[in-house]
């Protein structure tokens, strides 16, 4: 009797070193998905962040676009889309748009221009944007 007492305790340790293995790989298996997860979200969130800076400085350039243009023409030039020059700033389109008020009373005129840039082909702001649709709109009256 004793004997077949010391091999059943010696086979029970197996066993519950076996399941507290394989506990271990699971818990460990489901911490290395938590991590890449984050860090997936984290390179998304980074590469975003940079999409969006560049998206801004394009609107910036079709601003002063629109204020150079407004400059050597004098009045406003209605609505022009363009896709930038400059390899940084390739992949986007800008809207410029610029609006003329006339002043009442011996005013003078006001003008508004808008520049739009996103990361969409065609004229911004697009009409079916995708998940990853960066916009910016800047606006300058004078």
């Amino acid at each position: 009797m004793k004997r077949l007492s010391s091999n059943f305790s010696y086979l029970a340790a197996q066993g519950f070193a076996i399941i507290t293995a394989i506990f271990i790989l699971v818990v460990l298996a489901v911490l290395g998905a938590f991590m890449v997860n984050v860090s997936t979200n984290q390179h998304m969130g980074s590469a975003l962040d940079v999409q969006g800076v560049r998206v801004y400085q394009t609107a910036r350039a079709g601003l002063e676009w629109g204020l150079y243009r407004q400059l050597i023409n004098g009045s406003c030039v209605a609505s022009s889309s363009f896709t930038p020059a400059a390899s940084t700033l390739s992949g986007f389109t800008v809207t410029v748009t610029c609006v003329a008020t006339p002043g009442s009373s011996g005013a003078p005129t006001v003008y508004t221009i808008t520049s739009i840039a996103c990361n969409a082909s065609g004229s911004c702001p697009s009409a079916s944007p995708s998940s990853l649709y960066i916009e910016r709109r800047l606006d300058v009256t004078f």
